[in-house]
Order: C-alpha cells, then sequence, then structure tokens
C-alpha cells in the first residue's frame, strides 16, 4: 500500500487506509504514528552504493522491509527516488518528513531498505517508545541510522536539513540536536545497514537474524571471495612447502 502520490490529501490517504487497515478509524491515523519507508529504487542504489550487481539484493531487501512494516498493522509511506524532491539528501528526506506530517500524523518512523536485521518488533518498540513522548534512534554501525521516530513537535525541517546525512558523525551530531531540544531519546539495538561489500561479508556472518533469501544472496557476493581465498591459500601452501626444502645454499650452511 503506497501513498503516492504524496501530497496532503487526507481523503485519498483515509480511503486507501480503511481498504487495507486492521484499525479503520480515521482519527486513530491522524493523531497517531506513520511509518515512512524512504528508500531509494534497486536501480538508483547501484549508483550510489560499491556493491557491483547487486539489484537482486535490494529489490530482496525493500520486498522484506515492505512486509515487516506491513506486519506493524501502522499506515505507512514508501517513497523512492521517482517521488523524492529535493537537490540533497537532506532536502529531499526532511521534505517528505514534512509532507508526511502535514497530513495530520503525530509521530513518524523512518527507516530505509538497506538494515536486513530490522525486525518488526524494533518498529512496534518504536511506536510504544513514541506513544510514550520519547523520541526514537536505532544507531548503525557506520555512525548513522537505521530508524528515527520523532514527534512533529521536535521536528524543525530547516534545522534537520542542515545535519551531515549520509556521514559517519550524524547519529552523534542529531543525538546531540535532540539533546538541545530536551528530547527525551530512546535508544534501538545497533544493526548494521548494507552499502559495501565488507558489510555484505560482516552481515553475512549474522545467520540467525537475517532471513534465508536475504542470506542467500548475500552468499553470492561472498563465493568470487571464497574462490580467492582459496587460489591464494593454495598458493600460499606451495611457496612454504618450496621453501621448506630449500633452506639455503649447501656450502653456506657447511662453511
Amino acid at each position: 500500500m503506497n501513498f503516492l502520490p504524496l501530497r496532503p490529501n487526507p481523503s485519498i490517504l483515509f480511503i486507501v487506509s480503511l481498504r487495507r487497515q486492521v484499525n479503520t478509524n480515521p482519527l486513530h491515523y491522524t493523531k497517531n504514528t506513520a511509518i515512512l519507508v524512504f528508500a531509494n529504487s534497486a536501480q538508483m542504489e547501484l549508483t550510489k552504493k560499491s556493491i557491483p550487481k547487486g539489484e537482486s539484493l535490494f529489490e530482496e531487501l525493500t520486498s522484506e522491509t515492505l512486509r515487516k512494516v506491513k506486519a506493524t498493522g501502522l499506515p505507512y509511506f514508501h517513497i523512492s527516488d521517482k517521488e523524492q524532491e529535493g537537490a540533497s539528501f537532506g532536502e529531499r528526506f526532511t521534505t517528505t518528513i514534512q509532507t508526511v506530517f502535514a497530513y495530520g500524523f503525530e509521530n513518524i518512523i523512518t527507516i530505509g531498505n538497506d538494515t536486513p536485521q530490522l525486525k518488526t518488533r524494533h518498529i512496534l518498540e518504536a511506536n510504544a517508545a513514541l506513544n510514550r513522548g520519547k523520541t526514537v534512534l536505532g544507531p548503525s554501525l557506520d555512525g548513522g541510522f537505521y530508524l528515527m521516530g520523532i514527534h512533529k513537535s521536535n521536528f524543525d525541517q530547516k534545522t534537520f536539513e542542515k545535519l551531515p546525512w549520509q556521514h559517519c558523525s550524524l547519529f552523534n551530531r542529531i543525538t546531540f540536536l535532540l539533546k538541545l531540544t530536551k528530547s527525551n531519546l530512546y535508544k534501538l539495538p545497533i544493526l548494521s545497514d548494507i552499502d559495501t561489500l565488507t558489510d555484505v561479508k560482516r552481515l553475512a556472518s549474522y545467520r540467525k537474524s537475517i532471513s534465508s533469501a536475504v542470506l542467500q544472496l548475500l552468499a553470492l557476493f561472498l563465493q568470487p571471495v571464497k574462490e580467492l581465498q582459496t587460489i591464494l591459500s593454495s598458493l600460499f601452501s606451495a611457496i612454504l612447502l618450496t621453501q621448506q626444502y630449500n633452506k639455503g645454499s649447501p656450502l653456506l650452511l657447511h662453511s
């Protein structure tokens, strides 16, 4: 269920919500939480991330993310690069958040599509914390965050737009900003997102926290690495075997 085009037209929002959501009370949606899946298309992801031929991986990540979001029962927006507006990431992201708030929601939970360890329970945990008046961040290993849950009273578009988006200092900077606004911060567990082949290799070892479908796709990227490691290991063993019988000149050893 995608609420597109993303324009402040509550009547369209409610019509779609009434058909697909468990809670059919429009007042519930205007006063509570919406989920924003802010995720580029697979084609766009490949232009920005150093993961060659990763289209199938990112398509599966997006599909899996949407399944987890739907399982929450909360209304949601899925906004890809085709619907985003703005010159920079910060401008596109904050403009989208502001537009969702314009529908009348009090809270927004924002997530991307590149954190396979993210579970439905993390989103529900964020929603529960928001309903207790807290601001929620899910920190990622690279210094950013994979989830942000924020109340409209704590969000100023111009201020948030100036944050160092897509930089390793983002989590620390946004945490500092939230402290300045006296927000009561609630932190989710640290998770790893996928930006590089190094991330792929690391995540492939977390078998218990990642779906089998994603693990199979991750394994495809690791296969060439394993083959190279096997070749290098064999070559190194051959060198050692040669050196074992060539300790030096016999004449020098007996001189």
